[in-house]
């Protein structure tokens, strides 16, 4: 099979596609034909060598596309079946991809929109439950109108509390369409949240790692009341709690996401695509940050 893989750390260039064997589905999971795979940051913190300093890398942690192949222990799904889900091994963004978890694929999103979930999900979701947002939680979401600020802002309504979410202006109409109160982010933040909280909030998640933790904590009221998906020399220097997957994955976010989906309440916006041999330059583009939404390689 084709797969994006890199065998030095460096710039966009450093990106091939190269051929390699195909993978076989473990226990308890599925490999699908990749028709579209998702990109996220993490992936060119691992090709600059900020993270997993192994080599070769591939890279690929979330995939849309047809189940080919069905691991031992496996109910509920079969060959020719449309799914989304989450690869555990780093190797999506390839023709082949397996899945340790996943769910259908909505009648009412494309590929690219269905591979612009999983990640974001599962991300949201674990954050929120470490935090322990319940209905009747007020809760400050830092970064909101990214694609796991999105997807926070969501499952967080779904579960009965009341957002407030941070974005630049530009935003703040698609926040208010997911049910969210949004702010500015900037000097002056916390006295914009307070305008609308005026107690502070009773927790808050940062997505963004913008270096606002004090800011959060202070609104929060204590450290414990806030946790950050994206900073975490931050999260040291306050006390705040770090999440990552290394302790536990919110493996059921995906069919979440999906029943939402097809009920018109939850999507993550997709900003561009590309072809798999364009993926250079989809990391340059998303470096640039000059696109709002999720950008998703088109495989087959």
């Amino acid at each position: 099979m084709k797969a994006v893989r890199f065998d030095r750390f460096g710039g966009p260039e450093v990106l091939r596609i190269v051929e390699l064997p195909d993978p076989r589905p473990g226990p308890g999971e599925i490999r699908i034909r990749v028709r579209a795979a998702g990109i996220n940051a993490s992936d060119w913190k691992k090709r600059r060598g900020l993270m997993d300093r192994e080599l070769p890398q591939t890279l690929g942690y979330e995939a849309a596309g047809v189940v080919d192949e069905v691991g031992e222990g496996v109910v509920g799904v079969a060959v020719g079946d449309w799914v989304f889900g989450a690869s555990p091994y780093g190797a999506a963004q390839a023709e082949l991809a397996v899945l340790s978890f996943w769910a259908p694929v909505p009648a009412s999103l494309g590929w690219a929109a269905a591979a612009a979930i999983p990640a974001a999900a599962e991300t949201a979701a674990r954050a929120l439950d470490r935090l322990g947002v319940t209905a009747g939680s007020t809760l400050l979401v830092n970064g909101a109108s990214g694609s796991v600020g999105t997807a926070a802002v969501q499952f967080a309504v779904e579960r009965g509390a009341r957002v407030i979410g941070t974005g630049s202006p530009g935003t703040h109409g698609a926040l208010r369409s997911l049910g969210t109160a949004p702010v500015a982010y900037g000097a002056g933040m916390p006295d914009r949240v307070r305008a609308l909280a005026p107690s502070g909030v009773d927790l808050a998640l940062d997505v963004a790692g913008s270096g606002v933790l004090p800011e959060l904590v202070e609104l929060a009221g204590a450290p414990e009341r806030v946790l950050t998906v994206a900073d975490f020399a931050g999260a040291r220097q306050t006390g705040v709690r770090f999440s990552s997957g290394d302790t536990g994955r919110a493996t059921y976010a995906p069919a979440l996401a999906a029943r939402m989906a097809a009920q018109g309440r939850f999507s993550v916006p997709v900003g561009r695509t590309f072809p798999l041999t364009e993926v250079a330059g989809a990391h340059r583009v998303g470096e640039a940050g000059v696109v709002r939404g999720k950008l998703v390689l088109l495989v087959n």
